[in-house]
């Protein structure tokens, strides 16, 4: 039997037989056990190669022996999250997932404030509930080193080309991607894609119609209207809210130099270096609310842009520090509350602290436009 073409090779998550292979690769990766070295062993340590490269491998064989499929893989990233939990949070809450189908297939579309925690959280809610996990969207401009590749795609993590720059290049690789995604969900297997390229810096939660085109190239391709192969793709929409923003102070600097010399570029090893914070840094309460699938008012690329970014801002969980900085004056702000965000701002440079005070405002007062133009209706 002449094995079918594999015509998303190039993309998508490993599957169970490519697991041990990649786990090889990984050990055999001195970048990698430098790494890990880097976070794990004594500075004196982790500083001389040719001590620390045999202890971290010898270490990685034992704890990696037994891992030969895609499940293992989840069931050893599902213990780290319990650990990070447990170490950078108060509290992990969710809602809305009781409401949905654990047998469907969903495609979730989540504001965008940390490059790994995201989409890990959402997974984290979907494990806990004992639904299975995604498949996550993740741009080729993170997968620096060969190393990263390998983390991602053993994570079920498939790969977005955003470095295609070409016309026909961009069109074929958005193509393929939009192919990939409604083949994965028909498979039975549920997506993670943020609602926009790129973190949300500067606080704004707001959904890219560009993303929502993307979507639709499969279903014109089926000849169907943008409304019809919507519906079928089963678009949930996930509000994540951190009462501590991740890599705030970074994002902050990035806008600063934006604002004051036209552009921004990233050093090498900036992303890399923003994951480990996004992972290592205390975050507080952390609520992730999962919204209602979408089945109307999407007919066009900005209506369903709209309907998705009205449940996103409605659900969003306001923390004491949104509170603050939107300037509420209601009484729903404790002492103890209101001394831990102040002792937090203090540690921000004086020139960055309007441009984080407003990622913290942001939410409040695009849920109170939400809910005044809601009344107008």
């Amino acid at each position: 039997m002449i094995e079918l073409e594999d015509k998303y090779a190039d993309i998508r998550p490993y599957n169970d037989d490519e697991v041990a292979t990649s786990l090889k690769r990984l050990i055999d990766d001195n970048a990698f056990i430098d790494v890990i070295a880097k976070y794990n062993l004594p500075r004196i340590l982790s500083a001389i190669p040719f001590v620390a490269r045999p202890l971290i491998r010898q270490q990685l064989r034992k704890k990696w022996g037994q891992i030969n499929s895609v499940e293992d893989v989840q069931n050893e990233v599902a213990k780290y999250l319990n650990k990070l939990v447990k170490c950078t949070t108060s509290e992990v809450t969710f809602s809305g997932l009781d409401k949905l189908d654990p047998n469907q297939a969903y495609l979730f579309i989540s504001n965008h404030r940390d490059i790994v925690l995201d989409p890990a959280l959402v997974n984290w809610g979907l494990f806990q509930h004992k639904m299975k996990t995604v498949r996550i969207a993740i741009g080729d401009n993170l997968l620096q080193r060969p190393y990263i590749t390998e983390l991602m795609r053993l994570n079920k993590s498939f790969i977005v080309k955003r470095s295609a720059k070409a016309p026909k290049e961009m069109l074929k690789a958005l193509t393929q991607l939009s192919s990939y995604i409604y083949d994965s969900l028909t498979a039975g297997n549920s997506i993670w894609i943020a609602q926009k390229e790129g973190r949300a810096k500067d606080g704004v939660d707001q959904t890219d119609p560009a993303l929502l085109k993307m979507l639709q190239l499969n279903g014109r391709k089926q000849k169907k209207e943008f409304g019809d192969y919507i519906k079928e793709l089963k678009i949930v929409p996930v509000s994540i809210s951190y009462q501590y923003e991740p890599c705030a102070i970074a994002k902050a600097k990035e806008l600063y130099h934006k604002q004051h010399h036209g552009q921004y570029v990233k050093s090498v090893g900036e992303d890399i270096a923003s994951i480990v914070e996004g992972f290592s840094s205390s975050k507080g309460h952390i609520h992730l609310a999962f919204g209602q699938p979408i089945e109307s008012h999407c007919d066009s690329a900005d209506e369903l842009a709209k309907t998705i970014d009205k449940q996103i801002i409605d659900s969003f969980y306001l923390h004491p520090g949104n509170f603050i900085a939107g300037g509420c004056t209601e009484a729903v702000i404790n002492k103890a509350d209101a001394a831990k965000f102040a002792k937090r701002m203090d540690k921000v440079p004086e020139e960055l602290k309007p441009l984080v005070l407003a990622m913290y405002a942001k939410p409040y007062h695009r849920k109170a436009e939400v809910n005044i133009k809601s009344c107008e209706h």
